[in-house]
């Protein structure tokens, strides 16, 4: 092992110690230690970075690279000077959000009714049930497909997610109807899938966990049968029904009049972002939210005139 493929393996250990998963960063830099190590190369340097990035990707793509990069060279600069840091911005980049679609309780009844009709059975009633829990939870897909039996406490009706994005877990509390269409589904796969000794919550015909791959595959099929598409004519995302849930949330408190701002630390931790200014973008993901925002704003310059 290279001085620079050892230094490598150090950085990422380190770094998952601290609770970092580091999946697509330990990926790029086991890349980027082979091609130095291929040509010889013993130290980073600006260009060499910047060289190696530029040859396996462009835009985004170059930019998330020396990203990587530069954590790692800052760590190889406190062991040796030699080492140069490419710095930020290096690579312009236009950062753009995908305009999220915001399903109508009209589209998600129209996506669950057309699971009912995939077979077998406990196709459809998992892949029901999973739309379902989206729409009224705000969970990211991967949270709800990582559930497993033990994290549902069916006396509180509360869910933990364990260990998700950033690393945090959250408690995530269910309505009383949705508390009982998951327990109505975990009866159904316990009847239909006896057998199966998974831990997980959601499984598939042949009792093992559902996959993401493997669940979009079918979503992807709802959505053109029942002809949903976004404002922009594109497919929208299974992501989406988080943006909307956080929506209706923020719209509901802005017609109770409650102190919206006091109250987005909250919807911050529910949704386990990692702090509150990433749920202030949800504020413009709607016109309508928008709208309410820029009048709850006039109110109070009037108020202080």
């Amino acid at each position: 092992m290279s001085a620079l493929a050892s230094a490598m393996a150090d950085y990422v250990g380190v770094r998952r110690a601290l609770g970092y998963k580091l999946v697509e960063v330990g990926r790029v830099l086991s890349r980027f230690v082979e091609h130095l190590d291929a040509h010889g190369v013993e130290t980073v340097t600006v260009a060499v970075a910047l060289a190696w990035a530029g040859e396996t990707g462009r835009g985004r793509g170059v930019a998330s690279r020396l990203g990587a990069i530069r954590g790692f060279a800052r760590y190889l600069q406190a062991l040796d000077p030699a080492h140069e840091v490419p710095p930020p911005g290096l690579v312009p980049t236009r950062t753009r959000r995908a305009v999220p679609h915001l399903y109508s309780d009209a589209d998600t009844l129209a996506l669950m009714a057309g699971a009912r009709r995939l077979s077998p059975s406990l196709r459809a009633a998992t892949t029901e049930v999973v739309i379902g829990l989206l729409a009224t939870t705000g969970m990211r897909v991967g949270e709800v497909l990582a559930l497993n039996v033990r994290d549902v406490d069916w006396d509180t009706g509360v869910v933990t997610v364990w260990l998700a994005k950033f690393n945090k877990s959250r408690h995530v509390p269910l309505t009383p109807s949705t508390l009982a269409a998951l327990a109505h589904y975990s009866e159904t796969r316990r009847r239909l899938a006896p057998l199966s000794d998974t831990t997980a919550v959601f499984v598939t015909p042949g009792g093992r966990r559902l996959g993401y791959q493997v669940f979009k595959v079918a979503f992807d099929r709802l959505l053109e049968t029942a002809g949903i598409v976004s404002a922009s004519g594109a497919r929208p995302r299974i992501h989406d029904f988080r943006h909307g849930f956080a929506v209706r949330t923020l719209l509901g408190w802005y017609r109770e009049d409650a102190d919206v701002l006091a109250l987005l630390p909250r919807l911050s931790t529910y949704l386990g972002h990692v702090d509150p200014a990433s749920t202030y973008w949800y504020l413009s993901a709607a016109p309508e939210l928008l709208a309410l925002a820029a009048e709850r704003v006039e109110r109070s310059e009037e108020a202080r005139r």
